[in-house]
């Protein structure tokens, strides 16, 4: 599990050379100033492996998850900020809403990152209905503590062996995804056919995970999001 976090980190070190000349990747203080207007202050994260920005690390790249990078930016625009990951390796859809949920509302967040559903898809036969069901009640708790929510979709290089309709299954709960973002206004960051899903490398030893360039790529992606986000109404 992730460690609860709501006290500063020590500054991020310098940002590495392949990094950096990363087209799709965001220096810090250039992602810090997208989200200058940024109001929020009390950013909690919730879900799985994927929410926590669990991966191998990739030579060149700082060794941060996507979710901490997000929240080293945020604090560079709020030094006050508050930062609570609950994220949980293997926590389906229906354990985190068991486990998380509650400790998110009482964190009283202003901005939420919810889970894609990843892990409700290793089951011989998935239950779609359930897991649209259980996506839908966490939303719903999310966005009734009044917070901005943001959520990924799964990329095309999220491929688990042995799965013969994998592809199927995913584009089935990305659409479920898109749904509910629309739903409520959440801040969508659709990695399903993002150009970084043909990288040499991008994956963890697993071949699961994205290692740390791909982390650094989609901490890019969730600021650009929240940065259009910024001057949007918050759904009531």
């Amino acid at each position: 599990m992730t460690p609860l976090t709501e006290t500063a980190t020590d500054p991020a070190p310098r940002t590495p050379r392949a990094e950096e000349a990363d087209p799709w990747c965001l220096a810090p203080a250039h992602a810090a100033r997208l989200l200058g207007g940024a109001p929020w202050r009390r950013f909690a994260v919730i879900g799985d492996s994927l929410s926590a920005g669990t991966g191998d690390p990739s030579p060149g790249y700082a060794s941060l998850g996507w979710s901490d990078r997000v929240a080293d930016v945020l604090r560079r625009v709020h030094p006050d900020l508050a930062y609570l990951n609950l994220a949980e390796v293997g926590a389906t859809t229906a354990r985190t809403l068991a486990d998380q949920a509650d400790g998110m509302e009482e964190f009283a967040p202003d901005l939420v990152h919810l889970p894609s559903g990843a892990n409700d898809l290793f089951r011989a036969e998935p239950d779609f209905g359930r897991i649209e069901r259980d996506l839908a009640r966490l939303f719903g708790r999310a966005a009734g503590t009044g917070a901005r929510l943001s959520v990924f979709t799964l990329g095309r290089a999220f491929v688990v062996p042995g799965f013969p309709d994998w592809t199927e299954r995913v584009r089935r709960v990305n659409a479920l995804t898109r749904a509910l973002a629309a739903r409520h206004g959440a801040v969508l960051v659709d990695m399903w056919d993002h150009p970084v899903n043909s990288r040499a490398g991008l994956l963890s030893a697993d071949g699961i995970h994205f290692a740390a360039s791909g982390q650094a790529v989609m901490a890019a992606e969730v600021v650009r999001g929240l940065a259009a986000a910024v001057n949007a109404p918050c759904p009531s």
